[in-house]
């Protein structure tokens, strides 16, 4: 499968997580990835931005510095994103791997679209460019309310850019997410992230179970 493919017959199976800052999203990719092995599948545990060197070198710029115009910003994820594509995530799917992905193009059209106002249709050529027709085949959404997050997010110290935006940013950041999950309900699965996490473990799994058995 060429980074533009879909699959086939033997890939790997591509999750990703989504979510606002503090929504738990790390914390459960681990626990994921060590009962997705257990089950019996080889795995791989990524993030974005980076899941590549090309891709870890712009996370720096993405998060440590701007502010950027929204297009420039857009285009800087997507150009991470190609990167972790071709290098990473699709040489895993061929191999039979199961990729669980920490943020995806579900959080580019969050942050920078709800979030900063970026076009829809820039982002969706965007994602045409460098991901062709490559999508998860299934999408976590970890759902906390902003307040919440960013007392987890807060507590860890040094907040990057994103952390230190205004609650509304936040709040437009969850609203996109639960926008996008309640149109693609067939890919797509809110998770309460307020839940301790051995239950967020749990709905997860049941999530994958039920998705892709």
């Amino acid at each position: 499968m060429a980074p533009d493919g879909a699959g086939g017959e033997g890939r790997g199976r591509f999750i990703t997580l989504e979510g606002g800052e503090g929504a738990g999203k790390t914390t459960l990719s681990r626990a994921l990835a060590v009962e997705i092995a257990l089950a019996g599948h080889p795995v791989l545990r990524t993030r974005e931005p980076g899941g590549a060197p090309g891709a870890e070198a712009v996370r720096s710029l993405i998060l440590d510095r701007g502010p950027w115009d929204p297009v420039a910003e857009a285009m800087l994820h997507f150009a991470a994103r190609r990167e972790h594509v071709a290098r990473t995530i699709v040489p895993a799917l061929e191999a039979g791997i199961w990729v669980v992905c920490d943020r995806f193009a579900d959080s580019t059209l969050a942050y920078q679209g709800a979030g900063q106002g970026l076009p829809r249709d820039v982002w969706e050529r965007l994602c045409d460019l460098a991901l062709g027709a490559l999508q998860p085949d299934l999408t976590l959404v970890l759902d906390l309310t902003p307040a919440s997050g960013m007392a987890r997010a807060l507590s860890r110290g040094d907040a990057n850019r994103y952390e230190r935006q205004e609650e509304g940013f936040h709040r437009r950041i969850r609203e996109a997410f639960l926008a996008i999950a309640a149109a693609e309900p067939g890919r797509c699965a809110v998770i309460d992230a307020a839940r301790p996490p051995p239950e967020v473990l749990t709905a997860a799994l049941a999530a994958v179970g039920e998705r892709l058995a």
